[in-house]
């Protein structure tokens, strides 16, 4: 180990099923969850009731806490108790958002896509509509603003991403696609017009504070994943996927190292080391899958098997818990291989990474700057172990459809 995971001492995959008939964990692993949930819980309620955070952003603040409620709604018992708590975290923020950022993680588009999918299971029609609409009217000035990243944290795409997630659950009509072609486009254009000018031979490059970030959070994994997961049920986007985003999918492929983790950036100083869903394997993963399943390609397949390896290896991370940079955000690899491959033996590395969150504080890790907070704290690893509960419909959260 290089100091920033410790060692993986979980055995071997048995052969023995995890799942019931049903397609979820057997009985006996659920019931061991839903303890450690509950336990989890009753801590981080008494932590945001010590520290109420004005943040309302999905990465850090409320917005995270809201979506973790709207989790527990669709995934434990849908009590309706759990939609009224979802909506009162962000309900004040919905008439006081900022206007400085655009994305789902970290700006504005997050409550608004948050909310409008959460009062539409409320029975609120007229107000998901109004959010739906406010989230809309964003979409002119994030394709004008030169200056605004393309990026999933600040960026277009993660504009993009909240756009996405509404019509993902309130269905393909709900947003007006030529919006969703706009953004598209603008971000195709941008990536074409800096790989050019810098003189790539892959089609699309993009730059955050004058890096070339590959990752998932700031870089172009997480950009080309985004990308992939439009809706394209004529084939409009069809041309553009095989011309400019495939060929720079292969461009990542040549790029990873010999385990099959890759750079965070180009002539990244840190080497082999970053084993994190922002800057790694785990968030090239989903890279690798969504073009398996855009292009159909086994290469992709087994570029996701190398990452999976590597995760399982160096995955329990010192830096904590969380998603975006800790275990249970690692975790969500085997989950996404599970679903695609139907192996349990993902199924059973997802569930043995859960083990190590079940002693969440006991292993001596880096306590996050927002450690009850849906990427980087407890929220995140509650979110990841309702989510096991049922592994054939886990979705990393904000980024995963």
């Amino acid at each position: 180990m290089d100091g920033r995971a410790f060692e993986n001492k979980f055995s071997a995959y048995d052969g023995k099923s995890l799942v019931g008939d049903d397609g979820k964990l057997l009985v006996g692993q659920q019931e061991v969850l839903r303890s450690h949930i509950d336990r989890l819980l009753q801590k981080l309620n008494t932590g945001l009731d010590e520290d109420a955070d004005t943040n309302y952003s999905v990465y850090t603040g409320m917005g995270g806490i809201a979506f973790l409620h709207w989790h527990m709604y669709n995934k434990l018992d849908k009590d309706p108790q759990y939609l009224e708590q979802a909506y009162s975290y962000i309900k004040h923020h919905l008439r006081h958002l900022k206007g400085r950022r655009v994305t789902f993680l970290c700006g504005d588009a997050g409550p608004l896509a948050l909310g409008a999918v959460v009062c539409s299971e409320m029975g609120k029609a007229d107000k998901s509509q109004e959010l739906v609409e406010r989230l809309e009217a964003m979409h002119d000035g994030v394709c004008s603003d030169r200056n605004l990243p393309d990026e999933i944290l600040f960026g277009r795409a993660g504009y993009l991403s909240a756009l996405l997630f509404v019509q993902h659950h309130l269905g393909a009509d709900t947003i007006d696609n030529s919006i969703i072609y706009k953004i598209f486009q603008s971000v195709i254009d941008r990536g074409r017009g800096l790989s050019r000018e810098k003189g790539f031979h892959h089609p699309l490059m993009y730059q955050w504070h004058d890096k070339y970030y590959l990752g998932a959070a700031h870089g172009l994994a997480g950009i080309l994943t985004t990308l992939m997961q439009v809706q394209d049920p004529t084939g409009k986007y069809k041309s553009m996927l095989i011309d400019f985003v495939k060929p720079s999918v292969d461009y990542m492929l040549d790029l990873r190292y010999p385990s099959g983790n890759g750079p965070s950036s180009l002539k990244s100083e840190n080497g082999d080391k970053l084993i994190h869903w922002c800057h790694g394997a785990p968030g090239w993963i989903h890279l690798f899958v969504s073009a398996y399943k855009t292009f159909t390609d086994s290469k992709y397949l087994d570029a996701a098997k190398k990452c999976a390896d590597v995760i399982w290896e160096r995955g329990l991370l010192k830096k904590g818990y969380g998603i975006c940079h800790g275990t249970a955000g690692n975790a969500y690899a085997f989950l996404t291989m599970y679903k695609l491959t139907s192996n349990q033996e993902y199924l059973y590395k997802a569930y043995k990474f859960a083990e190590w969150c079940f002693d969440y504080e006991k292993h001596g890790c880096h306590t996050a700057d927002t450690p009850f907070s849906l990427f980087e704290g407890m929220a995140g690893t509650i979110y990841f172990l309702i989510d096991l509960l049922d592994p054939s419909k886990a979705y990393f959260p904000a980024f995963e459809l």
